[in-house]
């Protein structure tokens, strides 16, 4: 990739240097003492008065699907940040660019083409690859990225606080499970995984929040082809569970065939939970019926009909709202981070974006935080996905999820919605 000529590599360098990763813990709650933040390194300011905000969402491409509602959610956090007065005095702009796909080098000349245009932040990519791909050439122009839509786990350990997300992380599904499992009277679980570190992620964390409500675990089979679909049925159904959970990387011919042996064996209805990268529609791929009562999970917020109306503002053609309430909510933290350091800089901005969510006085959206910071100094902001409290690593410690169920044709729609 060419040199990006409007950001100077020594002064990125240094800002993230500087920057210090220890934060404080999440927000006492109401009527506590208001937390004291941490004390955080001096950015010095790099920024020329107006925040501007690029987006990498996919236009292009297989996940062509996905990125329209993130362009609506981004504008119409915008719009209602200008019409509170935008940040530090001056009306936020926007500059859209496609990401593409993984397929094709379209991040990377978009990117550049958002550091030309001299963009602060950037809302996306929404794909984890992607966003593993640019987040190098991110820090090095001192642009901080916050995706709405990656849930691989491990995307940015090392970041400084140049990435950060609005949904949480794939292995987060087990909190959610772990908890809505035992309130729907499961006692005993079983766990099905593929042999990736995505899918395999979620086994500790079903485990533990299981334990933590009166739960267990019975069983953890992994699955790694074909071959491997009768062995982990059979450790399933020796250990005679309540509840399977398939966590397979993809709707594919093993996990097809897991779930007719699945059901077969007895675990159909609400006895299976489908998770987010293995819910689809298997109205052509399995016989009807086969599904029928079958839970699954997926992580991000369906929105209400009134942010369903704000998005269709920006965007009356729009059929789909998915991953529109998290790019909303990156959006407004990446405003309110600029408020905080003061400054409209990339590197300020990264400084203060997890503190934003978690360090001060508790607050639900644009105007009312910008209303506390006038004689506060810090914020947590709670939007319209509700407290996300980022860790060190920018992933969110809490996240809502969509629950779904599957009706005899084999395809699915939502019934509900759990916070993990």
């Amino acid at each position: 990739m060419r040199t990006l000529s409007t950001r100077s590599r020594s002064v990125a360098l240094a800002a993230a240097s500087a920057f210090t990763l220890a934060l404080a813990g999440c927000t006492a709650a109401a009527p506590m003492p208001t937390p004291t933040p941490t004390p955080v390194a001096t950015i010095a300011p790099s920024g020329d008065g107006v925040l501007r905000i690029g987006t990498l969402f996919p236009t292009t491409g297989a996940t062509a699907f996905i990125g329209a509602a993130q362009v609506a959610g981004v504008n119409a956090a915008v719009r209602e940040i200008n019409a509170a007065g935008g940040v530090l005095g001056a009306p936020v702009e926007v500059v859209n660019r496609d990401s593409g796909d993984a397929t094709t080098e379209t991040l990377e000349a978009s990117f550049a083409a958002l550091v030309e245009r001299g963009v602060d932040v950037v809302i996306g990519p929404s794909s984890s690859v992607l966003a593993e791909r640019l987040l190098p050439a991110a820090i090095e122009a001192g642009i901080p990225l916050i995706s709405p839509a990656a849930t691989y786990p491990g995307v940015g350990p090392d970041a400084r606080g140049y990435f950060a997300r609005t949904i949480p992380a794939y292995a987060h599904q087990g909190v959610a499970l772990g908890t809505l499992l035992p309130e729907k009277g499961a006692k005993t679980v079983a766990l099905v995984v593929g042999a990736d570190d995505v899918s395999s992620s979620i086994t500790e964390p079903l485990e533990t929040t299981l334990a933590d409500n009166g739960a267990e675990l019975a069983v953890a089979a992994v699955v790694r082809n074909a071959s491997g679909v009768s062995p982990a049925v059979s450790e399933v159904t020796k250990a005679k569970p309540d509840v399977v959970v398939l966590a397979t990387p993809d709707n594919g011919d093993v996990t097809k065939a897991l779930i007719t042996a699945l059901t077969q064996a007895g675990y159909r209805g609400a006895k299976l939970w489908l998770t987010s990268q293995n819910l689809a529609d298997y109205s052509q791929a399995l016989p009807a019926g086969t599904l029928d009562g079958v839970n699954g999970i997926l992580e991000g917020l369906r929105p209400d009909d009134a942010l369903a109306a704000k998005l269709k503002v920006e965007d009356p053609g729009l059929g789909s709202f998915r991953y529109g309430a998290e790019a909303y909510d990156a959006t407004v933290i990446a405003a309110l981070a600029a408020i905080v350091a003061g400054d409209d800089g990339g590197p300020s901005i990264a400084s203060r974006l997890i503190g934003a969510t978690r360090d001060g006085i508790r607050c639900t959206s644009f105007g009312e935080c910008a209303d506390v910071l006038t004689t506060e100094p810090d914020i947590a902001y709670e939007g319209v996905v509700g407290p996300l409290r980022l860790d060190d690593a920018g992933d969110p410690t809490s996240g809502v999820y969509t629950t779904f169920v599957y009706g005899a044709g084999n395809t699915y729609s939502a019934n509900g919605s759990v916070t993990g």
